[in-house]
């Protein structure tokens, strides 16, 4: 059953100028060229359209400025859209910036009651669930202060407690998770996740790929107001980030003004692939990761040894791997043009940003660095509910650098 039907939405905004569509508005464009206004013209949304059905979590990824939060203004009848239609079935429940829809005048207590009227529940209802919207928010000292001398954290904890559990039937969520710290965003997402398995629709933007894979089945891409990616979400956060973040997989050194390198050896290429052999910035967690350098050798005899290292987006080294191929270890090298590729087993990285960095070294009969390449590449591993991850069925943010699936061993005495 569909809960959200979304048909040839647009929405036209006008640069410069603050419109009421009045009859002055109407009688200034009449007399201005039509050329000059169309350069005022700025299409939020042009022609969008899409379903969600009921118990559905969906993702809406884009840049700054794709068009999101217009769609989700929109969708909660905050805006009205230019042309085009919205069928939504059931309540809607939105929180599209902190404390949207709170009274600053009132107390946390009194914004509960107010939001659920709001939403059309009685007293009795919203009764029924006040313990739990002030257990998860963990405002419970602060419940009969006025919400305007709540700290951002705390505003956003009880805006977020009265979304999700006053039970609305679409829950529409923006990027305000990211106010939260990292306890209070895994409670969110893990609430999330229970509001959808309940047959209650959730639409969720953010910027943080790894949580719309975690907790959406299938996602959708705006780019300047259009909606140009729909599918399942792993697949389309991996095209979104190689077509539109520009996540660097590749870099060509030949391109360089300066050579990278020694009068020995110079650096060609670094790029990371798939598990197919083709560049990629995004790799499913499933999946092996290849990174792979081309360099030349252009004075005969060294004995060189390629040596990657993998770094963490907050700049914390995660491992460093040396050439230990038999073939080569010992073994000077003509002159030529060599690839190098390591590969990083599927179930080994954990999601999130990595930057790659490439050297080449001698270390025998002494040490001598060639080149140093640092941060020139970068990839991106997505994680998902779905499938034999070390994740299992926990939804929450999962910490460290590294995500492998080791053995387990149980045994079970039901007499000790």
């Amino acid at each position: 059953m569909e809960a959200i039907r979304v048909d040839k939405l647009s929405k036209l905004f006008y640069l410069g100028s603050t419109r009421h569509d009045s009859l002055r508005d109407t009688l200034m464009d009449f007399f201005r060229r039509d050329a000059a206004k169309a350069e005022r013209e700025l299409w939020a949304l042009k022609d969008v359209e899409f379903t969600v059905n009921q118990g559905e979590t969906l993702g809406i990824v884009g840049k700054n400025g794709a068009g999101k939060s217009t769609l989700l203004k929109i969708l909660s009848r905050i805006t009205k859209p230019t042309s085009g239609t919205v069928t939504i079935h059931g309540r809607i429940g939105s929180l599209l910036e902190v404390g949207t829809g709170f009274h600053n005048e009132l107390t946390g207590r009194e914004n509960i009651f107010l939001s659920g009227a709001v939403l059309g529940m009685s007293r009795v209802e919203i009764a029924r669930k006040f313990d739990e919207i002030v257990a998860f928010s963990e405002i419970e000292k602060f419940l009969d202060t006025p919400v305007k001398h709540y700290s951002t954290g705390m505003y956003m904890r009880l805006a977020f407690a009265v979304a999700a559990h006053l039970e609305p039937e679409v829950l529409i969520v923006d990027e305000v998770l990211a106010v939260g710290d990292a306890a209070f965003q895994r409670k969110c997402l893990n609430k999330m996740k229970d509001v959808s398995q309940t047959g209650r629709t959730v639409l969720f933007v953010s910027h943080d790929m790894s949580a719309i894979t975690r907790i959406c089945g299938r996602a959708i891409a705006l780019r300047n107001g259009r909606m140009v990616l729909e599918g399942p979400a792993p697949e389309v956060v991996r095209d979104y980030l190689n077509s539109d973040v520009g996540i660097s997989a590749e870099h060509d050194f030949t391109k360089d003004h300066v050579e990278t390198g020694s009068e020995v050896a110079v650096l060609r290429r670094i790029r990371v692939v798939d598990s197919e052999g083709r560049t990629s910035g995004s790799h499913d967690i499933r999946r092996k990761i290849g990174l792979e350098a081309t360099f030349e050798v252009r004075e005969s005899g060294q004995i060189l040894s390629p040596t990657f290292s993998v770094t963490s987006a907050n700049r914390s080294t995660v491992f460093t791997v040396i050439d230990l191929d038999p073939e080569w270890r010992h073994r000077p090298r003509e002159k030529g043009v060599y690839v190098s590729t390591v590969w990083i087993p599927e179930n080994f990285m954990a999601e999130g940003t990595f930057f790659a960095n490439f050297s080449l070294n001698t270390y025998l009969p002494s040490m001598r660095n060639h080149f140093a390449a640092n941060e020139t590449v970068n990839f991106d591993v997505i994680d998902s509910v779905e499938g034999d991850t070390a994740r299992g069925d926990y939804a929450g943010r999962m910490e460290g650098a590294i995500r492998p699936i080791l053995g387990w061993t149980t045994v079970f005495d039901p007499n000790r």
